[in-house]
């Protein structure tokens, strides 16, 4: 390392104890695949580090940039893609991240999470985070412009945060992305602490450091929409600053976006190159998928699971990709649900029978045929920075019976609910076995998707799928403390909230792996949930299709598909 210090997109030096980490992980050789330089390629990035410098920073090249497609190389201008259509609303509050690659088609986001673990600027031109990261300055980017003419500035970037700390608005999840900047009294944005100095700068005042901002952005539920915005008129009047429109959308059966050719859409030259793309929606059965993809009605698979996966091999003219992710799949207990007056999940001794009961291994392989890696029932996976190993979960059919006797629900019949797919079905149809198996007396309830979509996260004992995200403290924050939308667990725990509280603010990794030992142990303890394996996941694309692989976060972007 010089004793210059490398910089960020901005200009500015990134943080001494950064560059540090980079020279200890140089000493130590290896590819980028580790774990420990996935996590400093999201550091890295996150603090504003191009691509090229951090890969630089570790001594390794750089990824190759996508190609553009050549002009004359494309014999088709559309694309029909297999994926489970849903209804779309305010992007705060979507809970499918299928909806948000419809919207993709016109919505954008101030920048996007990349499969090697960095991030990559989009709305912004690029950022800057103290090195207490407590205070955060955006750059906008300049030159584009509404699909209606208005230009984007900062006043947009600005406007948008503020929605997303509207704690109050039912459903809006980007509120627990956003916390640290949410006054407790108004459950709106701290006074003060978004601020314009100019067109092109928005800057973020935080009462405390948090690491994770720059990765909330990036999900799915930060689409960037327009001043005026409403969700009942989006379609009717698509105002974003994306390249395509959308045309038509019938949720669990087809939506269809057009390139916008009166847009001059900022990115110009190096995407958009579709006319037409159409989504397909063959339902949840993978053997649809297979169906239309044989007889030529789809050119791309949206995600495909388990022992399916295997019979797309034989398609002429079709490959695979797969992804390594800490996407996964939890089942849960409600501890606020009640039944028949009780709540028979509150007693954390039902919640350990349940998990003594059901064997993680077992559950891959008859889940997800074995596609995946084994997890440890507290939804934190080695591909996140700071991850502290655990001791595999016990597995003891004998002890869950025993335990459930004590607490006086040996006769009680959990009911398990969970969609009609194949490996969200098959997993809880393993765990029913596993059950039925320890002496527990259980009822499988299987529920058509627009039926489970609209209960999934009040159930009392139910199965949810969870994609990957690129911090495991936005995974905690989203769905394990106190309070949050998408708690689904019903669970509060004061000591937990607070530790989290000191790991968003916590930059050196191996302090804040300290404390997420101590956050997954509670979460553990308390049997919150099982969560039994972690997914490699897979797509299909015709050979000729690029920009079509699976994406570690399930997204689909419009303006990056093209033939070659």
């Amino acid at each position: 390392m010089s004793r210059t210090r490398p910089t960020a997109r901005s200009g500015r030096a990134l943080p001494r104890w950064l560059c540090n980490q980079a020279a200890r992980l140089r000493q130590t050789g290896g590819g980028p695949d580790r774990s420990d330089r996935r996590e400093f390629l999201a550091l890295a990035s996150a603090f504003g580090a191009s691509s090229a410098t951090a890969y630089s920073l570790l001594g390794l090249p750089a990824p190759a940039a996508a190609q553009e497609a050549p002009a004359s190389a494309a014999p088709r201008t559309d694309v029909r893609i297999q994926m489970l259509v849903r209804a779309i609303t305010d992007p705060r509050k979507l809970d499918w991240f299928q909806a948000a690659n419809f919207t993709r088609g016109w919505l954008e986001y101030l920048l996007s999470y990349e499969n090697d673990g960095t991030f990559r600027p989009q709305l912004l031109e690029d950022w800057h985070i103290s090195d207490d990261a407590a205070h955060y300055t955006l750059n906008v980017r300049r030159g584009v412009t509404w699909n209606d003419g208005t230009p984007f500035t900062a006043a947009d970037v600005a406007r948008n945060i503020a929605r997303w700390c509207e704690r109050g608005v039912p459903g809006n999840s980007m509120a627990g992305r956003f916390a640290v900047l949410i006054d407790p009294e108004t459950g709106r944005a701290i006074d003060g602490a978004i601020t314009q100095p100019d067109a092109h700068t928005v800057e973020l005042k935080l009462p405390r450091p948090d690491i994770s901002l720059i990765a909330g952005m990036a999900d799915y539920p930060a689409a960037i929409v327009p001043e005026g915005f409403e969700s009942e008129t989006m379609l009717e009047n698509p105002v974003g600053t994306g390249p395509y429109l959308p045309e038509l959308l019938e949720p669990g059966q087809r939506g269809v976006l057009v390139r916008n050719e009166a847009h001059n859409w900022w990115n110009a030259g190096n995407g958009a190159w579709m006319e037409r793309i159409e989504f397909i929606d063959t339902g949840t059965d993978p053997l649809a998928a297979l169906a239309a993809a044989k007889a030529g009605l789809i050119d791309m698979t949206h995600s495909i699971e388990g022992a399916y996966v295997d019979a797309f091999v034989g398609i002429k003219d079709w490959r695979a990709h797969d992804i390594r992710t800490a996407a996964t799949i939890v089942i849960r207990a409600n501890q606020l649900a009640e039944v028949n007056g009780v709540r028979p999940y509150a007693d954390v001794r039902v919640r350990r029978a349940l998990a003594l009961a059901m064997s993680n291994e077992i559950l891959l392989e008859l889940g997800n045929a074995g596609r995946g890696e084994v997890a440890e029932n507290h939804h934190v996976s080695p591909l996140h920075p700071a991850y502290a190993p655990m001791p595999a979960p016990k597995y003891d059919p004998a002890a869950a019976l025993a335990l459930m006797t004590e607490a006086g629900m040996e006769e009680y019949e959990h009911e398990l609910v969970s969609i009609d797919d194949s490996w969200r079905r098959n997993t809880a149809d393993t765990a029913e076995a596993l059950l039925l198996d320890a002496g527990l007396k259980v009822r499988r309830i299987i529920l058509p998707g627009t039926v489970y979509w609209a209960g999934w996260s009040t159930f009392p004992f139910s199965t949810t799928d969870w994609g990957h995200r690129p911090m495991a403290v936005q995974t905690y924050a989203l769905a394990y403390r106190s309070g949050e939308a998408w708690n689904e667990f019903g669970w509060s725990n004061p000591e937990f909230d607070a530790l989290l509280s000191d790991a968003l603010a916590t930059l050196d990794i191996e302090a804040r792996r300290a404390i997420m030992a101590q956050l997954e142990a509670l979460v553990r303890s308390d049997a919150v949930t099982v969560q039994p394996y972690w997914r490699t996941l897979t797509n299909h694309t015709r050979t000729d299709l690029a920009g079509g692989a699976h994406h570690i976060a399930f997204e689909i972007r419009p303006a990056e598909l093209r033939w070659t």
